[in-house]
């Protein structure tokens, strides 16, 4: 699973990254984000924008928001058959940006967070996916969720499960646009490179597993 992750570029920045207008983008860097919380998000289509979403995906047709807040996580082995997240990967799916994430490991009864990142700590790609909530009121709530398979083997100590990440630039178009969707699950695997994780520090903040402030995320 992925609960928790990082970006530490602001919204101008980012956008320069991506070739997108910053005019939907309102972010403050932060190390720590976290469900809930509203983050940059790009959106393929005749060409890429960026919106701001929450993190946990509410699905069109659920009556109330709260659903989303459990729904952060993705399977890549199930997403195209999960009634949440079927038409969501078929029609809208998104690069959600990241410098690093987190896993917990157990040990001797304890859960120790990792920060996980890229040789030279740069910028990378989640493969999300994304939805629009409307109220009866008409208030609109984009929201996304980000897919997870299993660990590399540079991971697996500490955790069995990853995000999907889609570093190649060949990749994230794909992942955008590609309508065929053979080609899109072919994305679902785990990162093949080099990936550096490093245990956090008692004061870094990140100390709650996701898992326990929100039972039953796969």
């Amino acid at each position: 699973m992925c609960g928790r992750f990082s970006l530490t570029v602001d919204g101008e920045a980012l956008c320069r990254y991506y070739r997108v207008d910053a005019g939907n983008i309102i972010f403050e860097p932060n190390s720590n984000i976290a469900p809930g919380q509203y983050i940059p998000v790009i959106t393929g289509g005749p060409r890429r924008e960026a919106f701001m979403m929450r993190w946990g995906l509410i699905p069109r047709w659920s009556r109330e928001p709260a659903k989303g807040y459990r729904m952060f996580n993705a399977r890549a082995e199930t997403v195209d058959r999960k009634p949440a997240f079927r038409e969501p990967f078929l029609k809208r799916r998104c690069l959600i940006p990241a410098d690093a994430f987190y896993e917990w490991k157990k040990v001797a009864g304890r859960k120790i967070p990792f920060r996980i990142n890229l040789p030279g700590k740069r910028l990378f790609s989640l493969a999300g996916i994304w939805d629009c909530w409307v109220a009866e009121d008409g208030r609109r709530i984009l929201s996304c969720s980000i897919l997870t398979t299993d660990s590399n083997d540079y991971l697996k100590e500490v955790h069995n499960r990853m995000p999907v990440i889609l570093a190649d630039d060949d990749y994230q178009q794909t992942w955008l646009q590609e309508r065929r969707i053979a080609e899109v699950k072919r994305l679902l695997h785990p990162y093949p490179g080099e990936m550096i994780a490093v245990p956090c520090s008692p004061g870094s903040g990140i100390m709650n597993p996701p898992r326990d402030a929100f039972p039953g995320q796969e």
